[in-house]
């Protein structure tokens, strides 16, 4: 079946790849649950897996289909820590928090491999990430930034590389230096959404897709979620809709803005091509960040995240393969068999934004280009809280998220203005 994305553009080589994809049922009639789940991403699919197996009734709606935002389109990078670098979370809230932070991202780190590793779900882990410099002057702060995590945060797993052993890893000149961390890796993600739609429905939770929340009602102690063919009453309400919430709720509006990110896959390289020889994943130092690495075949896969306002699948092929040759410039002319946009949630400080939105309505997101890792693990911690520990979410919910200046009439025109900034800023 040849379904295409009604909210991204172009058909991603992931749904090609990721094998069947099962379809749940749209919701037709009126439900009632313990929790109702809004999104059928990673946040969403962990929550209502872990719902259900505490014994919890859960109801998740999905407006698409399972995995057609960012969880099933996104680069697959797992990443270390927080997206805010660690010594940048010890210079705002101290050693102790800012190691706590930490450790809850390397936990949500070993829970997603152990995850796919119990119930069986092939996500296509292939270890090691390169952090690179595309400014000399860079170079000194990734050196540090290596020393800090391997000195105050315990993490032995990266080592700084300089200008030659860069190259050799990259297979590129374009870099200045960096880190190698061996502990994280890169994933097919796509097959993590569905596997993890499986594990939930047989947990016991009701999925449902095509199924859009038209309002959300909180009183009287009870969460009323109205969809077009039936409202669903619950006592707790989890909204997991990170990029894609659109106007069901203004908080989450406010705090949770979405950017679009453009993905080519090319041809297989071949086995003597120079290209990242140890099959790392990678992202650079541009605040318009670049990011790569190859599949399990020899594919590269090429993000970068552009203002393009890219409707033609097409046009993404132009610009990735553009960007490729800047870095390497023998794939000029590379065929790019599949090119796709997604939209990645993030928050003016690229936190995660989770907060209690309405009595008995949390809502969880702006993962800021790390949620591959975090939000599965998110959708873990909402489950903790059902159950009646909200201590470790209760982390994240007090982190200082500021909403996006503007309002809602400015605040696009605004970001548009300061992304082209940044991403001229990138090129001088």
């Amino acid at each position: 079946m040849n379904y295409q994305s009604p909210i991204s553009p172009g058909r991603s080589w992931y749904e090609d790849t990721a094998g069947p994809r099962p379809e749940y049922p749209a919701l037709d009639g009126d439900r009632t649950c313990d929790v109702v789940i809004i999104g059928g991403g990673f946040t969403g699919l962990s929550a209502a897996t872990h719902l259900a197996k505490a014994g919890t009734s859960v109801v998740l709606i999905e407006a698409y289909r399972f995995g057609d935002g960012a969880s099933g389109r996104n680069g697959g990078q797992l990443g270390t820590g927080q997206r805010a670098w660690a010594e940048d979370l010890e210079a705002e809230y101290g050693l102790s928090r800012a190691k706590a932070l930490f450790d809850l991202a390397e936990e949500a780190k070993a829970h997603l491999l152990d995850f796919a590793a119990i119930n069986q779900i092939d996500i296509d882990y292939m270890p090691g990430q390169l952090s690179v410099a595309h400014k000399p002057r860079y170079a000194d702060d990734y050196k540090a930034h290596a020393e800090i995590l391997a000195n105050r945060f315990s993490y032995p797993h990266i080592s700084f590389m300089d200008v030659k052993e860069t190259a050799e890893r990259l297979g590129s000149t374009a870099y200045f230096g960096g880190t190698r961390d061996t502990g994280t890796g890169h994933i097919h993600p796509m097959k993590l959404v569905i596997g993890t739609a499986r594990v939930a429905r047989q947990a016991g939770a009701q999925l449902f897709e095509k199924t859009p929340s038209t309002g959300i009602v909180s009183a009287g102690g009870k969460v009323m979620v109205s969809t077009p063919r039936g409202t669903i009453s619950a006592q707790k309400c989890l909204i997991a809709l990170n990029a894609h919430g659109g106007t069901l709720e203004p908080v989450s509006a406010a705090h949770i803005m979405p950017i679009g990110s453009f993905i080519g896959a090319t041809v297989p390289l071949g086995v003597d091509s120079n290209v990242l020889p140890g099959g790392e994943s990678v992202d650079d130092s541009r605040f318009v960040v670049r990011y790569f690495r190859k599949s399990r075949d020899g594919r590269l896969l090429f993000g970068g995240r552009e203002v393009y306002g890219v409707n033609d699948p097409k046009d993404i092929h132009i610009h990735i393969r553009r960007q490729i040759a800047e870095l390497y410039p023998a794939l000029g002319d590379v065929e790019i068999t599949h090119g796709w946009g997604g939209y990645v949630g993030i928050t003016v400080p690229r936190k995660p934004f989770v907060r209690e939105v309405m009595p008995n309505v949390i809502s969880a997101g702006g993962y800021s280009g790390h949620g591959v890792m975090l939000s599965n693990f998110f959708g873990k911690l909402y489950a903790e809280t059902v159950t009646g520990n909200r201590d470790r979410l209760k982390l994240i919910e007090d982190l200082k998220i500021p909403p996006f200046p503007g309002g809602r009439r400015f605040r696009a025109p605004l970001l548009f203005l300061a992304l082209n900034w940044f991403a001229l800023r990138d090129r001088i």
